[in-house]
């Protein structure tokens, strides 16, 4: 194992020898799985920190974003390495903003699984809590079919593909054309009750006549 040889320059003294809480769940997030069909690999020369392996498909990587990326790309080149990854089978994941409520599209969403899934392609769905918009996605290997569903999708829950999670101009977009909808169907709403009173109007008084 390879250990840290400097400390944040913040950092106050710790003692490591005596027992104390702190010393327990310090070594706790240092724990990691040991015995037959376990393994840690170092994929980052400038990092302490190894990935856990059990059973060849299990690993465990710490939960520091900026440290997860960082292994994660270093793991990518082991994979490679050891022939584990099928290049030829690499997804694509299209993404599709939509401003519709996700109760609005699981009809449509579930029929569209079920036509897919023979495929190989998932759909999902991703509500965002607080937000206007939420994320549909479509993984699959297949990239021509893939692609071919986004007219449909877009289409379907009023949606537009974006390139990335939170892609604020395609939202913006999105939203007020869904809200120009609303408003559209508001006003039609209100211009058919007032050709309908101007009915009832006429009919009146044709009876009075």
């Amino acid at each position: 194992m390879r250990t840290i040889t400097s400390e944040h320059a913040d950092a106050q003294p710790f003692d490591w020898d005596t027992p104390s809480a702190a010393l327990t769940a310090r070594l706790r997030m240092a724990t990691l799985p040991s015995g037959p069909g376990t393994k840690v690999i170092f994929v980052a020369p400038d990092l302490w920190v190894p990935i856990s392996i059990v059973n060849c498909n299990i690993h465990v990587l710490p939960g520091i974003p900026r440290i997860f990326v960082q292994l994660l790309e270093g793991l990518r080149d082991v994979l490679l390495a050891e022939g584990r990854v099928d290049k030829s089978r690499k997804a694509i994941r299209v993404l599709i903003s939509s401003p519709l409520p996700e109760s609005d599209v699981a009809e449509y969403l579930t029929r569209l699984q079920g036509r897919v899934a023979e495929r190989g392609v998932k759909i999902g769905s991703y509500p965002k809590w607080g937000k206007k918009m939420n994320t549909i996605t479509l993984v699959g290997n297949d990239t021509e079919f893939v692609e071919s569903l986004v007219e449909e999708v877009e289409r379907e829950t009023k949606g537009s593909r974006v390139t990335a999670e939170g892609d604020t101009a395609a939202e913006d977009e999105n939203s007020a054309e869904a809200m120009a909808d609303a408003e559209a169907q508001k006003a039609g709403g209100k211009e058919a009750k007032e050709k309908q009173a101007a009915l009832v109007d006429g009919v009146e008084a044709l009876k009075v006549q």
